[in-house]
């Protein structure tokens, strides 16, 4: 007997020691941890704050919330601004955001689950699960165009698998006007799931499935990549192979085993406090779904509520292959394939004009950075991320086990990249340069020669040598048109790219582009239009505009660019007989800041560092004729090159 008690007691502590361990990985993640042990720079996370507390006065976003984890502990997580900017409640670290697409991540992931468990096959047919999308005509394509001709209709060569919902290859769009980012086009074909399919946030994802299978697919299944309501169809598969609604498998299967908990479709009376105001009110287009009140339409797509704390969370268990806290969610090798490219070569990214060959793919559910050089992804090959369009982000580098997250609520996508490159950025340039002996100075240079080292230096599109990045570019030349709507009339001008080739030749914003050369635009997709507009580098484009309050169309030439590549420069100059360095691109870099001249002392010829904060070294390198033409920060595994500007 005594024995047995022993035993009972040995299970109890054994039992109560797991959950202890749970409760302390828990807490990693929600206790800010000594930025200086986790591999930050405190003084440059510091700068993380003043940026996103100056974007805050601008009232539009009101406020964020950024997050930052490593190596599995918290190393920031900082609310600014306001939750409610008319009633100024100020934002608190677990304020609740609608975060938009974000909620395809956690479909995908819940999709996965039932591919793990053997109840779903992931090159099973749709109309497997779903019937009703069975036989599903494609819209005919002009061969000679690539344009969609809307009233003829062709069998698909292929049925659309649920791979292809995961990795957007479908066929299927997203329908206008039921989404409010205009980004999704209002070429005809969307403009017909919009009258036939309309999102109904009074019924369910059942009766919007059933109306789909009267729509043609825009493209044949598994040849193109488009953004769409896949996730939505997926949310409906899991209730079919399930047995249960989406919303309940979510809060059963996800959220409250990973202790996400506040995140779901709506939110609840007693948290509604803490639910962020969208400045100047939620659009029309979206005002059906209101997330104040129990929803009917469970959009895996966009509907999702959540919060920073719960984002990190969920992002935590994807860095962990699978698991977190004890609990497995996803096999490990699953995980790798969600976070792998997915794509055939060729298929291009409609209506994006980043694609394989810029370095970013896309797994199933993600972007996944495919190149260490040039991409649109933050971090190392294999990182990964995605966006909502209310303002909302995330991103994973599995190499520094770093995870980034923003949340802001903004009614107007066309924006938002500001804020992306400032959560990109920021984080990475923030981390620590690995420990190296400190400098000895010895002795000084005269000013005559240190005048050689004076002038410009640009150091490419990122401040962290962990984090190269290019800049959004149309095609191998860049025309500064990325921001354009696809309508039936023709290509709407959100904005063209501040100082871009195409703002320099006098579009604007609110331009309606009627043709490219002597083609029309007329009912152009965004994929056939990014087509059109991309082109190599100094090839001639012309387009035909229509401007509101002018009666004549007028015709704007210009050459396409190289992509603009320097965002971070330093300004090296001598004052009062000592070289003084400071920061002059878009954003600061290790010790300089812009604004704040920052001496450095000499170690010897063409070596200097900073006598203060992290202790930054800058060497400079000569050409053949002795000439110094490059800046190298810290020159080892971390160093960062910038060319001298000529």
């Amino acid at each position: 007997m005594r024995y047995q008690r022993f035993a009972v007691s040995l299970t109890a502590l054994a039992a109560l020691t797991l959950c202890l361990a749970g409760v302390a990985l828990a807490d990693d993640l929600q206790i800010v941890g000594d930025p200086d042990s986790l591999g930050f720079s405190a003084k440059r996370l510091a700068r993380i704050t003043s940026w996103f507390e100056a974007q805050t006065k601008k009232g539009d976003p009101s406020g964020f919330v950024v997050g930052i984890a490593r190596g599995g502990k918290l190393a920031y997580l900082q609310p600014t601004g306001f939750e409610d900017h008319d009633k100024k409640i100020p934002m608190r670290p677990d304020s609740i955001f609608r975060i938009g697409s974000m909620s395809k991540q956690i479909t995908s992931v819940a999709t996965m689950m039932l591919v793990d468990e053997g109840k779903l096959e992931l090159d099973a047919p749709v109309a497997q699960y779903l019937p009703e999308l069975k036989d599903m005509q494609v819209v005919k394509t002009d061969p000679a165009t690539g344009d969609a001709i809307l009233l003829e209709l062709e069998p698909a060569k292929r049925a659309m698998t649920i791979r292809d919902l995961l990795r957007n290859t479908s066929g299927l769009v997203y329908a206008s006007p039921d989404y409010a980012d205009p980004g999704f086009g209002n070429a005809a074909i969307h403009a017909l799931y919009g009258a036939r399919a309309p999102f109904r946030r009074d019924k369910p994802i059942a009766s919007f499935v059933a109306n789909l299978g009267t729509l043609p697919l825009l493209h044949q299944p598994g040849e193109v990549w488009e953004y769409s309501i896949g996730y939505d169809v997926l949310g409906r598969v899991i209730e079919v192979v399930s047995g249960q609604t989406f919303d309940h498998f979510l809060q059963s299967r996800l959220f409250a085993p990973l202790h996400m908990v506040d995140s779901g479709f709506s939110v609840p009376e007693d948290k509604l406090a803490r639910l962020v105001a969208v400045p100047g009110g939620q659009p029309a287009a979206l005002s059906d779904g209101d997330v104040t009140k129990p929803q009917t339409f469970f959009s895996g797509g966009g509907g999702i509520v959540s919060t920073a704390p719960d984002v990190l969370r969920f992002c935590q268990m994807l860095l962990n292959d699978g698991e977190l806290d004890g609990v497995r969610i996803l096999k490990p090798e699953t995980v790798r394939l969600m976070t792998t490219n997915s794509m055939p070569p060729g298929i291009h990214f409609a209506g994006h004009e980043a694609g394989p060959a810029f370095g970013t793919g896309w797994g199933l559910g993600f972007a996944v950075r495919t190149d260490p050089d040039f991409s649109l992804i933050p971090g190392a090959v294999g990182s990964f991320n995605w966006q909502g369009s209310w303002g909302t982000f995330f991103s994973v580098d599995p190499v520094q086990k770093l995870i980034l997250v923003m949340m802001m609520q903004r009614s107007q996508y066309s924006e938002n990249g500001f804020y992306f490159n400032a959560i990109r950025r920021l984080p990475y340039a923030a981390l620590k340069v690995p420990e190296v002996p400190a400098p000895v100075a010895s002795g000084q240079l005269n000013a005559g020669a240190l005048t050689d080292y004076v002038g410009r230096y640009d150091f490419g599109g990122s401040a962290s040598s962990l984090d190269r990045q290019m800049l959004v570019a149309d095609g191998n030349g860049w025309t500064g048109l990325a921001s354009v709507v696809a309508g039936t009339d023709g290509l709407g001008v959100i904005k063209p790219a501040e100082g871009g080739p195409a703002a320099r030749a006098g579009v604007l914003a609110g331009d309606l582009i009627t043709a490219i050369g002597e083609q029309s635009t007329k009912g152009l997709t965004l994929e056939a239009a990014f087509r059109r507009i991309s082109g190599p580098v100094n090839a001639a484009i012309k387009l035909k505009i229509t401007r509101q309050g002018q009666t004549d169309p007028l015709v704007v030439a210009f050459a396409r660019e190289a992509v603009p590549s320097h965002s971070v420069a330093l300004q090296v100059r001598v004052a009062d007989g000592k070289l003084v360095v400071e920061a002059t691109g878009s954003w600061s870099i290790l010790d300089f800041d812009k604004g704040q001249p920052t001496p450095v002392t000499v170690l010897s010829k063409d070596e200097f560092y900073v006598d203060s904060g992290d202790h930054t070294r800058i060497a400079f390198t000569r050409d053949a004729a002795g000439k110094v033409n490059r800046a190298v920060l810290n020159p080892g595994p971390w160093e960062q090159r910038g060319a001298r500007a000529q």
